[in-house]
């Protein structure tokens, strides 16, 4: 595959919040977007102060199927905060700064949102506008999918049997789009629609990193879903790599 793929940490990401073996942990699935290697780049950490919430626990006591896939009680993740309060599931874009007229193909490679032990995965998202988002139902139960948006038209896709797949794409930027299942009122997903490369989500350490860039001056957004959103300035040069930090208030 040419050109630079974007890393776990960096480009588009992807988180998923299990692996097959325990489906509690949090994991990075695979990337899906590719950039120019020429560009500037920006990382960063994302990390909160004061005490993280506490994430609900999730009843599953009427889907065995789903009860069984965990080791320990399952939570909803609002906030998954890693070690030194680092805080995953922030999506990070460029909201303004790319050259006007300047456009970017979407991926024919899908990103896949899998229904597994009853929860989404990844939690977060970014995609492209055009770009393939093949939802999955791994679940022997019954998921139905509602994703509310405005920029885009909003859909409700029902798979009532595991192994099920749906395609769907936006038609337009939006940050961010909500998916829920109006089967299981715990299961939540966002998704971060964008008209080019440039974006990210925060990995379980809360590290990012947005590649490709073209010289120019940018406005960065961190968004998460429970403490709201930041901005920061970020000016590159030539292929320079810069470091762009945020901190949310736990509330």
């Amino acid at each position: 595959m040419n050109g630079r793929i974007f890393s776990v940490v960096g480009g588009m990401f992807l988180l998923t919040v299990c692996s097959k073996g325990d489906r509690g942990a949090v994991q990075a699935a695979p990337p899906a977007t590719e950039v120019s290697t020429a560009g500037g780049t920006v990382t960063g950490t994302i990390k909160f102060t004061g005490v993280a919430p506490k994430n609900p626990a999730i009843d599953m006591s009427e889907e065995a199927a789903c009860k069984a896939k965990y080791k320990t009680p399952p939570t909803q993740e609002a906030v998954v905060a890693g070690p030194a309060n680092a805080l995953a599931n922030v999506f990070v874009y460029v909201k303004a700064g790319v050259p006007a007229g300047q456009t970017f193909p979407a991926p024919t490679t899908a990103v896949v949102l899998d229904q597994d032990g009853c929860r989404y995965h990844p939690h977060v998202l970014g995609i492209m506008v055009g770009q393939p988002l093949e939802i999955l139902n791994t679940d022997p139960v019954l998921h139905n999918i509602k994703a509310i948006a405005k920029a885009n038209r909003p859909f409700n896709v029902s798979q009532p049997n595991a192994g099920m797949k749906t395609t769907k794409t936006f038609t337009a930027p939006e940050v961010m789009v909500n998916l829920e299942c109006n089967v299981h009122g715990w299961m939540q997903a966002y998704a971060g629609v964008r008209p080019d490369p440039f974006f990210a989500v925060s990995a379980p350490n809360g590290s990012f990193t947005i590649s490709g860039l073209p010289p120019g001056t940018y406005t960065l957004e961190a968004w998460h879903e429970k403490f709201g959103t930041q901005t920061a300035t970020v000016t590159i040069a030539g292929t320079e790599s810069k470091t762009q930090n945020f901190t949310f208030a736990a509330h």
